[in-house]
């Protein structure tokens, strides 16, 4: 979604796409000015056994801005992105960064993986990604 569909994000779900109340009540808990982080998102998904997507249907039925993504790609102060492009890639992150490709694109949750099985931070896969002139998306909220 774009800047002009802030405020709208349930328009790009079906008319009649409803929330599970015990989420409701978990997302607007973990809310702040409308905002709402991506750990305390995976921390609801986690809490409730809701996949990601869930989480973030729920957070775009209610409006709610996703903040401070894991990736450093969003939601930081009025910056695009916190991350920066890391100064140098080593092969073996490199090789499996582009395993995983999607239509030339890292998903979100394949970054997540890559990170736990590399005990890397995930902000570091992506800032390799972004040394690599490689794209993550989608993100597994449903944001941007």
């Amino acid at each position: 979604m774009t800047h002009e569909d802030k405020g709208k994000f349930y328009s790009k779900h079906p008319e009649g796409t409803q929330v599970n109340e015990t989420l409701r009540q978990e997302i607007v808990k973990q809310t702040k000015d409308n905002n709402i982080s991506c750990k305390a998102a995976e921390k609801i998904s986690l809490g409730s056994g809701a996949p990601m997507k869930e989480i973030g249907v729920a957070i775009d039925m209610l409006n709610i801005n996703i903040a401070h993504c894991q990736l450093g790609l969003f939601g930081y102060d009025g910056k695009t992105k916190a991350v920066t492009p890391a100064e140098s890639v080593s092969p073996q992150l490199e090789a499996d960064i582009r395993a995983a490709l999607v239509g030339n694109r890292l998903p979100c949750a394949a970054a997540w993986k890559i990170a736990e099985h590399s005990n890397l931070k995930r902000m570091d896969v992506c800032a390799a990604c972004e040394a690599l002139k490689i794209k993550v998306k989608p993100c597994q909220l449903g944001a941007f």
